[in-house]
């Protein structure tokens, strides 16, 4: 019985563990190196877990508009922030910064995004390795 308990307990904490082996840091992904300030016009957004995106259209000097897919932390961690998914309506005009990807594709780790009513709130992941800073 001890036995069958320990193979059990053993293989309950293999699954648990799943999940972790399967998120990957900041530094993994994102070049700290790289900050970036993007404004453009939100064109969809994704509040899902562990991590929300947002994506924005950004328009260059020369009149190429790139959508840019944002990285954010988990809901739970931006309502806590004082963040809601209605304060993202589609069309809606937002700046924000953070840190490119180091694939150099259209993707950055949001740090922090100020809305049009003034508010600039940190939007980033309780990473160990990930900025604090950004507002």
């Amino acid at each position: 019985m001890k036995s069958r308990l320990l193979h059990l307990t053993l293989l309950t904490a293999g699954l648990a563990a799943v999940p972790l082996l399967a998120h990957h840091s900041f530094s993994a992904e994102y070049n700290i190196d790289q900050p970036v300030t993007l404004k453009g016009v939100l064109t969809r957004i994704e509040w899902t877990n562990p991590h929300s995106w947002i994506y924005i259209d950004v328009k260059s000097d020369d009149g190429k508009v790139t959508n840019w897919a944002v990285e954010f932390g988990a809901p739970n961690a931006l309502l806590r922030r004082g963040l809601r998914k209605s304060d993202f309506p589609t069309g809606v005009e937002l700046v924000v910064k953070g840190y490119r990807a180091k694939d150099a594709s259209a993707t950055v780790n949001g740090a922090s995004v100020k809305l049009p009513d003034g508010r600039s709130l940190f939007t980033g992941s309780a990473d160990s390795d990930s900025p604090r800073t950004q507002q």
